[in-house]
């Protein structure tokens, strides 16, 4: 049924309540409370609260509906007038319920997890800021409102990584995740310029909402197609701008789950989706390409890191990448499905990992130990201590490999599954994406398998530093497990079993069609829906069973840490060694030269025409003081000693003026008489 005028009225205006209601708080934290305030807390909670419920009533009364778009005129420019306002289709109120629903046990988890803190106010402050840019991005109707939202999302991420801003890792991390980003939103500030210069309009539904599509293929459009993909690279942390976020880690844990969960990084996947059919079939083919690359490149780093959240860290860039390979092989509706799904486990899996790290901490304090508390290498033996913790986190990665009965089951393999439909009869090059994707899958179920026995199963590692060391329980509070319970239910497959994700035709485009995973499994040619999880499945077992053996039971013996392609994958394919060793070196050296150049080129040339100028100016200064001048000082003067030789002569004497009238007759005469 239709929604009316005045229920999309009330639907915006509600809305527009659920993107406010963080800022307000991130305002009353940042202004009026005090720095460690455990009110500021409360205030930022209570706040998503009302954002949560709020989208949670906008997404029933909304989804699947046709879209609602409330605009007004936002300035005008001559004769052009620029419109603003608020979108929500299916798109925007799944992001709208996905990115509350997570921030608000982040919220709760955090009011624990940062207890103590010197700056705990300010960590609510940019907490609350940080959702509020995200939320108004997801709602705008403007691509250049959104692109505004984009660069307040990437600001808030650079304060909460670097929240920590007196230890230098954490400064250094959040600087190159600034700058990366830049790089890539320098790619969609021109595709949202291209947009502009081809079809005169910022506003996303006109662009993208009309039944004729976007636009005919042209090679102008694959430009502007692959300068929003930058974009999302940057933001989603793929290949080769994904570096970024394993060394965004260096924030608080909290910070790490809403970050790799529902919002910044899910930001690169939103994209993709707002402008989807701005793609045509080349661009499509380089998003399934990146996609696929990326994630099996952050799946095969995972494999050998012993930091336990940089090996969660390449694993959210390795589910990105199958979210951007979806998008790109067409499995659009699979896509965000698994963005959805994905939000809740990987959440799980960070707010357990900043249970163990808290838990680690407490040790290496109380017994004086030398280690790093987020080394899986000092690990072991925390499943009776950790029972929640335990629990919880199993479910998480469960859902991560995409086992059966969890979430991720029925995400992950949807886009396998039409990853396989989409390079069928496409010729064998086509095929190295599903297969890529599907090894990538293995890959995922070893390491994750390899955390969790690493972590949780044998005999506590520290004794082999100090044997009277006995670990201590530590997830006794409420805050801390309260949370990953939730999570750990909405990873099972109940939550999302009645497959909401059937968009049909009112997701973009009035007649924009997108195949869900109950098309595929009817249409998909040589029972893909059929063979794909069973052979995923199937091997994953005797992939969980090799992790077991070799890092539980420890009875494989040939399983070695060493060799060329180890020292890749530890070396994390030595992407960020070249960054560092050739681009950056390169950066500081053409700057240096170009410092060189404007130090000694253009200043010297500079300088020289001043002191060119200055010799000048003085050569003027002497022939006008001593040559124009002098003149005219030699001419007054002459004109002064005549007055004065002529001044001489009038005595007021008779006799004096008979004299010289004498005197002249004398001298005339006697000229006369000789010349």
């Amino acid at each position: 049924m239709e929604l009316t005028l005045q229920h999309k009225d009330t639907l915006a205006l509600l809305a527009i309540i659920a993107v406010a209601s963080p800022l307000f708080a991130g305002i009353v934290n940042a202004l009026f409370l005090p720095k460690q305030s455990k009110l500021s807390a409360w205030v930022s909670t209570i706040t998503i609260l009302v954002s949560f419920v709020l989208s949670g009533w906008i997404f029933s009364q909304q989804w699947n509906q046709l879209s609602t778009h409330i605009q007004t005129i936002w300035f005008t420019i001559g004769y052009l007038n620029i419109p603003i306002g608020i979108l929500l289709n299916n798109l925007s109120v799944l992001m709208l319920l996905l990115v509350s629903a997570i921030a608000l046990p982040v919220h709760i988890y955090s009011m624990a997890y940062m207890k103590g803190d010197e700056r705990y106010t300010r960590y609510f402050a940019y907490l609350s800021f940080f959702c509020f840019a995200m939320l108004g991005l997801v709602i705008i109707d403007n691509l250049l409102l959104l692109y505004a939202f984009w660069e307040l999302v990437g600001f808030a991420s650079y304060l909460l990584i670097g929240f920590w801003f007196t230890r230098e890792r954490a400064v250094q991390a959040n600087k190159k995740a600034f700058i990366m980003n830049r790089i890539g939103d320098v790619g969609l500030l021109i595709g949202i310029l291209l947009v502009y210069s081809q079809f005169h309009s910022f506003d996303i539904e006109k662009l993208f909402g009309g039944s004729r599509g976007i636009a005919p293929n042209t090679i102008l459009l694959t430009i502007t197609g692959i300068c929003f993909l930058c974009g999302a690279i940057a933001k989603s942390a793929q290949f080769p701008l994904h570096t970024w976020l394993p060394d965004a880690m260096q924030g608080p844990t909290s910070v790490s789950a809403l970050i790799h969960a529902a919002t910044m990084v899910a930001a690169g996947i939103f994209l993709l989706g707002r402008v989807y059919p701005l793609f045509n079939t080349e661009v499509l083919t380089i998003i399934a390409i990146t996609g696929c690359f990326t994630a099996f490149m952050a799946a095969t780093i995972a494999l050998t890191q012993n930091d336990l959240k940089r090996i969660l860290a390449y694993s959210t860039i390795s589910q990105l990448g199958f979210m951007v390979m979806g998008m790109g092989v067409g499995a659009y509706s699979s896509s965000l499905f698994h963005l959805a799904t994905h939000a809740f486990f990987k959440c799980l899996l960070f707010l357990s990992a900043g249970v163990i790290i808290h838990q680690m901490s407490h040790l290496k304090h109380k017994h004086h130990l030398n280690i790093d508390p987020q080394s899986i290498l000092y690990m072991g033996g925390l499943r009776k201590l950790m029972p929640v913790t335990f629990i919880t986190c199993c479910v998480a990665a469960l859902a991560l490999i995409g086992f059966p009965l969890t979430s991720g089951y029925l995400s992950k393999d949807g886009i396998l599954i039409q990853s396989f439909d989409w390079a069928h009869g496409k010729g064998w090059a086509y095929s190295i994406i599903p297969i890529g994707a599907m090894l990538t899958s293995l890959l995922t179920t070893f390491y994750i398998a390899r955390l969790i026995f690493k972590v949780f199963l044998g005999q506590s590692r520290l004794k082999h530093i100090d044997a009277s060391i006995e670990p201590e329980a530590h997830e006794g509070d409420w805050r801390l497990s309260l949370p990953m319970v939730l999570l750990a239910l909405c990873s099972l497959f109940p939550l999302f079993s009645f497959n909401p994700f059937e968009f049909n035709n009112v997701w973009l485009v009035k007649g924009f069609t997108t195949t869900s995973l109950i098309d595929t499994i009817h249409h998909s040619p040589f029972s893909f829906h059929l063979w794909v999880p069973v052979i995923i499945n199937g091997v994953g077992l005797l992939v969980i069973y090799l992790a077991y053996a070799v890092y539980a039971k420890q009875s494989v013996h040939w399983f070695k840490q060493k060799g060329l392609l180890f020292n890749i994958s530890f070396n994390q394919w030595y992407i960020d060694n070249f960054y560092n060793g050739v681009i950056v070196k390169l950066v500081l050296i053409i700057g240096k030269a170009l410092y060189w150049f404007d130090q000694h080129i253009l200043d010297g040339f500079v300088n020289t025409l001043g002191k060119v100028g200055i010799a000048l100016s003085k050569i003027s200064a002497w022939f006008d003081r001593y040559i124009i001048d002098g003149l005219l000082h030699l001419i007054t003067d002459i004109v002064k000693q005549a007055g004065n030789f002529i001044r001489g002569f009038q005595t007021g004497k008779v006799q004096n003026y008979l004299f010289t009238m004498l005197f002249i007759i004398l001298v005339v005469y006697v000229l006369k008489t000789f010349i």
